[in-house]
């Protein structure tokens, strides 16, 4: 199926997804996951009529930027792991970060955006299942309550909400519980009225649990493989 084709069946999902839930399809954002996707792909994703982005390295979609600079209205954000000393380059090419997941980080971003003269939004990401070998803050760890409280001196970033990768299962539906988590951390820190800290955006659910993740409140699903085809797993 052709990139158009994909995305129309996804659309149609998704909105699906929502009525089950009783929510409004529009309350939910596509975001297309483009790590090593080529530049041609990209515009063809354009051309479907995608306009929000996610890439996983900065240095990768440094060899894209210029090239694909001419697709107009498009939001282009981070959502791989940042490294601390990545943190100019990833305010300089993108609009937003998704994967903040230290108080350092927060601070090297803050300070980037502010020497570029922009106010970046950003999200939170948490380590929902505790696996080493992924990154994000755990959602019960001081790092967090660190990155909160310190949010009001990072004036040149808007935190905006959460981000998870949940453990990989084959069934949908043992994605669940930690989605569920998720909405929970994010209404807890929501009814807490930090200054600085707002918690509108909840981004969860890939291409093979999307639909649940729309069920327990996602407002922004991050779709790679339903697009584009097959990449491995952690591509997303």
């Amino acid at each position: 199926m052709s990139i158009a084709e994909n995305l129309q069946r996804l659309e149609e999902r998704i909105a699906s997804a929502a009525r089950r839930a009783g929510r409004d399809p529009r309350e939910i954002s596509l975001m297309a996951v483009t790590k090593t996707v080529s530049p041609e792909r990209i515009r063809e994703a354009y051309d479907a009529g995608l306009r929000l982005f996610g890439e996983n390295r900065v240095q990768e979609f440094a060899s894209k930027a210029q090239v694909l600079a001419d697709l107009k209205n498009t939001a282009w954000h981070m959502i791989g792991h940042l490294q601390s000393n990545k943190s100019r380059p990833a305010a300089e090419l993108f609009q937003a970060v998704d994967s903040v997941d230290s108080l350092r980080v927060l601070e090297r971003l803050n300070r980037a955006a502010e020497e570029l003269g922009k106010r970046m939004p950003v999200l939170i990401e948490i380590n929902i299942g505790g696996e080493q070998a992924k990154s994000g803050v755990a959602p019960d760890s001081p790092e967090l309550e660190q990155m909160l409280t310190g949010a009001p001196s990072c004036d040149h970033l808007q935190i905006h909400g959460l981000m998870t990768v949940p453990p990989y299962k084959d069934d949908p539906e043992q994605s669940r519980p930690f989605f569920r988590r998720m909405c929970a951390l994010r209404e807890a820190i929501a009814g807490r009225k930090l200054p600085a800290v707002q918690m509108g955006s909840l981004s969860i659910g890939m291409s093979h649990d999307f639909e649940v993740a729309i069920e327990e409140g996602s407002t922004c699903v991050r779709i790679g493989t339903a697009i584009f085809g097959d990449r491995p797993r952690e591509d997303e």
